[in-house]
């Protein structure tokens, strides 16, 4: 089978710029109260309806958001395109489980998993592939298990051939809560929460809104 571009230039294009992005991103959630608070309502929601639970996240990076949740009790597992992703993150968190694989192809069997995590993973994906990745998300998830995205908002495709002094070829897909709830309702899910945080001038990451939204894989 032919891989799809948008796949090897993500692989390819995380593999490359590995330690620089893990070194810019390492403290993202210690300045970021929102986000904490969205992971561990999300922790919540999971350990209450499946105390005993499995977890993914997918396009997990360097594992800090992975290492993250263990540490609010979860079972979690990370997977990343990218090798040197992979590779980085189990260095820095050897107490978590963390492989190489594809989103739109998981390696776990169907209503296995209490939760899901996508947090700005989604952003590399083309439109006209990301309702068969929510259906895939929903295939492995439980009955009643959550699903958490987190993407910056928006409707343009910001490009970049060069990132942390290295010639790549990557797509950053801004995304509009409402369309991405329009998306997971179709693939059988029922919205949670929805947060919009507002820019923040002061942090080059956060310049334009983020949005991170939780769902429920419905019976």
């Amino acid at each position: 089978m032919i891989e799809s571009t948008y796949l090897s230039d993500t692989r390819s294009g995380y593999d490359a710029i590995a330690p620089s992005y893990a070194e810019t991103f390492r403290s993202e959630l210690d300045d970021s109260p929102l986000d904490r608070a969205m992971l561990a309502g999300f922790a919540e929601l999971v350990s209450d309806r499946h105390p005993d639970g499995r977890l993914i996240e997918v396009g997990s990076g360097p594992g800090h958001v992975a290492a993250y949740l263990q540490s609010l009790g979860m079972s979690i597992r990370g997977i990343d395109l990218s090798a040197a992703m992979v590779d980085l993150a189990r260095r820095e968190y050897p107490d978590v489980t963390f492989d190489v694989g594809e989103m739109g192809a998981l390696d776990a069997a169907d209503d296995s998993l209490a939760g899901l995590v996508a947090w700005y993973s989604i952003i590399h994906v083309p439109p006209a592939h990301l309702p068969p990745v929510f259906t895939e998300f929903h295939r492995v998830l439980a009955t009643g298990g959550h699903l958490l995205v987190a993407f910056q908002v928006g409707d343009d495709v910001v490009h970049h051939d060069e990132a942390f002094g290295h010639q790549v070829s990557l797509d950053f897909r801004r995304l509009q809560p409402s369309a991405v709830a329009a998306l997971l309702d179709e693939a059988g899910f029922d919205l949670t929460a929805e947060l919009v945080r507002a820019p923040t001038p002061a942090s080059a990451a956060t310049k334009i809104p983020q949005a991170c939204l939780i769902a429920c894989k419905r019976p």
